[in-house]
């Protein structure tokens, strides 16, 4: 059923609430109107009242904003345990989610609300802004166009997000067990594990090495090294940390067909003349190598508009079925991989996937358990602080 606007509740005035609502006010999504607000936080509430004016309803509680029937869609920015929580919510009162990254801390939870959502038949969309991006979308075309052949290696450095104490120290539950869930794989990377398993699909088993606390007094993990297998042989190397800086983000794919080089914001495709594995099957001449031509691609799709390209695409769901850009069900893949980071580094062992959910969310609850931040995390008041990261 369509409807000429989608009045659109956000949760959570943090740094992506905030941002949200700014946009949503200023009228840039088009056939929706920014309706409602929550935080229970009596300051947050005041500044956005502050900023947005009196257009809106403003609530300290996102249940009572769900039951005023005031909101078609909400749009979830709140610390990450509960972005399962408010949308199972939502979705039981019939209304449609759109979820900030990750879609939860732990795969059970996760599947969970991907179970309410499909029964619901409601739109559950995440904000994977990452996939708008026109250089992403050419190096997922090029893979799946089966340019590079079948893959070998793919090595991703991506430490250009240096966080210094003072970040972990805004907020009491930031790098926290209990209050965030994790560190780097939870709050900075999963953009990057989404489109890990948006270009190259899911490993068999991965082996993590996770340093916690390594460059920062925080319990949970700052520095990070995976390596994972997949079913035709291929091998994948991720490296992420908050603690280098100058940061590097580097992305190299290895193919029989040649290699892709993404850094800079430049994709560089090495082309082999003949594919390596031909190449070895007839050259007798013992050193040597395929020749290969050095193309840059050009991309012409020209600006990103980040959040918003994500948001349009949610509104446009619900009004006309437009296909989803990025379905929060794909979120339960890219927190699996970091679950399965987390409880190699726990077990000091391979995991294979799909990873044993009431096995991590036990080893997770142990953490929990010795956390700086007491409190239980089903139980204890709902904190509506925005997401810290994009």
């Amino acid at each position: 059923m369509s409807m000429q606007k989608v009045r659109v509740g956000v949760a959570g005035y943090g740094n992506m609430g905030s941002e949200h609502a700014k946009y949503l006010a200023e009228n840039k999504i088009e056939h929706a109107e920014l309706t409602a607000l929550c935080d229970n936080n009596p300051d947050k509430l005041a500044m956005a009242k502050s900023k947005l004016g009196e257009g809106i309803k403003y609530f300290g509680d996102y249940k009572e904003m769900l039951e005023s029937k005031l909101v078609d869609l909400i749009i979830i920015a709140v610390p990450h345990y509960f972005h399962p929580v408010m949308g199972m919510d939502a979705l039981n009162s019939g209304v449609h989610v759109l979820s900030e990254k990750p879609v939860g801390v732990y795969t059970k939870n996760a599947a969970e609300m991907n179970g309410i959502a499909r029964k619901s038949g409601l739109t559950y969309s995440i904000m994977f802004q990452q996939r708008t991006h026109p250089n992403h979308k050419k190096i997922k075309e090029l893979i799946d166009e089966g340019v590079l052949g079948e893959l070998k290696r793919i090595v991703w450095i991506v430490t250009n997000w240096y966080r210094s104490q003072s970040y972990y120290d805004s907020g009491t539950w930031r790098a926290t067990w209990a209050g965030e869930g994790g560190g780097v794989l939870i709050n900075q990377c999963p953009h990057n594990l989404d489109l890990w398993q948006w270009f190259f699909g899911m490993p068999e088993r991965i082996r993590g090495f996770c340093g916690f606390g390594k460059y920062r007094d925080i319990e949970v993990e700052d520095d990070v090294t995976a390596y994972m297998e997949y079913k035709n042989g291929a091998t994948g190397t991720l490296i992420t940390t908050t603690g280098e800086t100058p940061g590097t983000n580097r992305l190299e794919i290895s193919g029989d067909n040649g290699k892709l080089i993404y850094e800079d914001g430049v994709i560089t495709l090495y082309k082999n003349e003949v594919p390596e594995s031909e190449f070895n099957k007839t050259y007798a001449g013992g050193f040597g190598n395929p020749k290969h031509e050095k193309t840059i691609i050009e991309v012409s799709e020209k600006g990103w508009d980040d959040h918003k390209k994500i948001t349009q695409n949610t509104v446009n769901n619900i009004i006309n079925k437009e296909p989803l850009i990025a379905e929060a069900y794909d979120g339960v893949k890219s927190l699996s991989l970091s679950n399965a980071i987390y409880l190699s580094t726990w077990l000091d062992s391979w995991v294979e996937l799909p990873i044993d959910e009431d096995l991590y969310l036990e080893e997770l609850k142990k953490r929990i358990a010795t956390s700086k931040t007491k409190y239980n995390i089903v139980e204890q008041t709902i904190d509506l602080k925005g997401s810290s990261n994009i």
